[in-house]
């Protein structure tokens, strides 16, 4: 063996002692993969330290140490799990593929559906559309980051400006941190506008009646769709394929837009999970790991 027989698993807590302790069904299978291929597993804090240059590592959900370390991380819901050489969605493979929804099984529909209910019981078969926009906030409003086309605030502003007639409700991560100045900026103008109502969390209840979602890149635009709710991105994703991916040179035309799309819902989903993500429920779940590794060099059969 030319490699060095181990690899490494740089996890936070208390996810390093439950794959330590083999709980985790999809730490479980990436270790089957690496020992069949003369690797043994070690499991390691996060932040990552004392690296070897040349060593094999999977780092949960953060970019990995070195060049031949890889960054693995839940697709949204479990157990629907992503492979990657960065943590950066917008960088995935899946961000770059063509989603072609005539390729897509003839089992979409009824797998779509049971993802409804797996997930928000029969609140998408309640859906409805009640003259709202649905803006689903997460952190530093303030700032445009490289991956936005403009900070959360100012992302609020074009809603209000671009579609004058629904109103606009705009919610607060419940796990984000925000400072003084992001909740005194944002309470501000909820003042100056009436039609802006800033609440926190209650997605499942707002993708329920809102006419669409406008957000940077929450998971929460992803959620929309098993709502059949269309999606206006201000930032960069893995799951734009059926969003409205905004224009600012022309935001009137985006917001006209997204207010009518009617994609393929249940083919994408069925896509996006089962086609190009990694279903640790399945029987082809070590193959597609295993392929996912090859994918990067990693010596694996």
């Amino acid at each position: 063996m030319t490699h060095d027989a181990t690899f490494r698993f740089y996890l936070e807590e208390p996810l390093r002692t439950s794959a330590a302790n083999g709980e985790h069904n999809f730490i479980n299978l990436v270790v089957k993969v690496m020992k069949r291929a003369g690797f043994d597993p070690t499991f390691h804090r996060l932040p990552a330290s004392d690296v070897p240059a040349d060593g094999y590592s999977l780092s949960h959900m953060v970019n990995p140490p070195n060049d031949r370390g890889l960054v693995f991380r839940r697709v949204y819901h479990y157990p629907f799990w992503q492979i990657e050489a960065v943590a950066q969605r917008w960088q995935w493979d899946v961000a770059r593929a063509t989603f072609d929804p005539e390729c897509a099984s003839k089992d979409a529909p009824r797998f779509y559906r049971y993802w409804q209910n797996r997930l928000f019981g029969d609140a998408p078969q309640k859906a409805r559309r009640d003259g709202f926009v649905y803006v689903p906030l997460q952190g530093q409003l303030g700032r445009e980051r490289l991956f936005q086309a403009c900070s959360p605030l100012e992302m609020i502003e074009h809603c209000l400006e671009n579609d004058p007639k629904r109103n606009i409700l705009a919610t607060l991560h419940p796990k984000e941190s925000y400072t003084r100045k992001e909740l005194a900026d944002l309470d501000a103008l909820e003042r100056k506008h009436p039609r802006l109502t800033v609440d926190t969390g209650n997605m499942a209840q707002y993708l329920r009646t809102c006419d669409y979602v406008v957000t940077q890149n929450s998971g929460a635009g992803f959620s929309g769709y098993f709502f059949g709710k269309p999606a206006l991105l201000f930032g960069q994703i893995d799951f734009h394929h059926i969003a409205e991916r905004v224009d600012m040179d022309a935001l009137d035309k985006s917001f006209a837009k997204v207010a009518t799309l009617a994609p393929a819902y249940d083919k994408y989903i069925w896509w996006f999970w089962q086609d190009q993500s990694i279903n640790a429920g399945r029987e082809d779940a070590e193959d597609k790991i295993a392929s996912r590794l090859r994918r990067f060099g990693w010596p694996v059969v």
